[in-house]
């Protein structure tokens, strides 16, 4: 797939043209750069004030594993949901594979998220994504997807 305009600084206002999730389950907040087709850099502020640490723990607060896999596969569905013709579409996961929960995500943390897409036949694909806390890596996946129209 050839490369489409670079889109740099994406908020949030325009990500969610691209991605159906809402609050509470949009676990991104913006992009540093999307490269249509290619990869998609960007990030999730957590905060104490996030519906999930009110269970997760209440006097040990952290970013469940799960939501920060969900965060990463967000970041990498903007890779497929801003080439052209591919807008209003949803991407659904159809397989993880390995998965590295290496750091604990604690309110307060940025959680920076860089994804390429590895692989894309136009309905189906595979990409990797990586999360990193000042630098460390905290989480990872490769993920199976598909494109889906709602």
């Amino acid at each position: 797939m050839d490369a489409e305009k670079k889109l740099d600084n994406v908020g949030i206002a325009e990500i969610k043209k691209y991605i159906n999730n809402r609050y509470p389950f949009l676990l991104i907040d913006g992009a540093y750069e999307i490269v249509p087709g290619v990869s998609s850099k960007g990030y999730k502020n957590v905060t104490v004030n996030e519906n999930f640490f009110q269970g997760h723990f209440p006097d040990d607060p952290l970013m469940p594993g799960m939501l920060q896999i969900e965060s990463l596969f967000q970041m990498l569905s903007l890779t497929v949901l801003t080439v052209k013709g591919n807008e209003g579409k949803s991407l659904r996961i159809n397989f993880a594979d390995k998965i590295r929960l290496k750091t604990r995500v604690l309110p307060g943390s940025r959680l920076d998220i860089d994804t390429e897409l590895t692989e894309w036949d136009g309905m189906k694909g595979r990409g990797t994504a990586k999360g990193m806390i000042d630098d460390k890596e905290a989480c990872s996946a490769e993920f199976l997807f598909e494109l889906v129209e709602e």
